[in-house]
């Protein structure tokens, strides 16, 4: 089959988000001026560059979605934020927070999240997550579409944990990464294999 997205699909629900899988999940930590804290995941994530670190998270215009315009206006206000890492063991509690809550709701709270510090900026990460990464905004970009923004950060910290370093490696599978597949679906990463580039 083809469609024109601008026509539409016929279909029960939207495959494009399906088609474009498995896709990380960014767990955002904000904060505001008056330090009230969010905290929501984004599936519309993912590194751009390593020479400096950069990464990119989405968020889509859905007027309900109270979590995603609170976590755009604290990073707008404060000009930082975290992307936590989300492990199998934490799924449940990443779901607990992708739910619309009041703006004085601290999800972290909600989902009996413990907080720790981050070392170059002012916002909490997940203690338990295996690898948060401290950003600061370098962009915002108004993208098509009702209130779409990309939000593009610089990474300025990077916290690990060191039961996830096996001999110098970043292991993924000592804490099977999720991902999200569209629709309701979601899966983890527990099976990998190495590929050498052509020389």
């Amino acid at each position: 089959m083809f469609y024109n997205p601008e026509i539409g699909h016929n279909l029960p629900h939207n495959p494009f988000k399906a088609i474009v899988s498995p896709r990380p999940i960014g767990w955002i930590s904000t904060i505001d001026k008056e330090k009230n804290v969010n905290l929501a995941p984004y599936s519309f994530f993912n590194a751009i560059a390593d020479n400096p670190p950069m990464i990119m998270f989405s968020i889509t215009g859905q007027k309900k979605n109270i979590s995603s315009k609170d976590t755009l206006q604290n990073i707008i206000e404060t000009k930082c934020f975290v992307v936590n890492v989300v492990s199998k063991d934490l799924l449940n509690q990443m779901n607990q927070t992708s739910g619309n809550y009041p703006k004085n709701t601290d999800e972290f709270i909600l989902a009996k999240l413990e907080k720790t510090n981050c070392v170059h900026i002012d916002v909490p990460r997940v203690k338990k997550s295996p690898a948060s990464l401290e950003c600061t905004l370098y962009k915002i970009l108004k993208l098509p579409g009702f209130s779409n923004n990309m939000i593009i950060g610089k990474v300025v910290g990077v916290h690990i944990n060191e039961n996830i370093l096996k001999n110098g490696i970043f292991d993924i599978l000592a804490y099977d990464p999720v991902a999200r597949l569209g629709y309701k679906d979601y899966t983890y990463v527990s099976s990998k294999f190495e590929l050498e580039r052509p020389k």
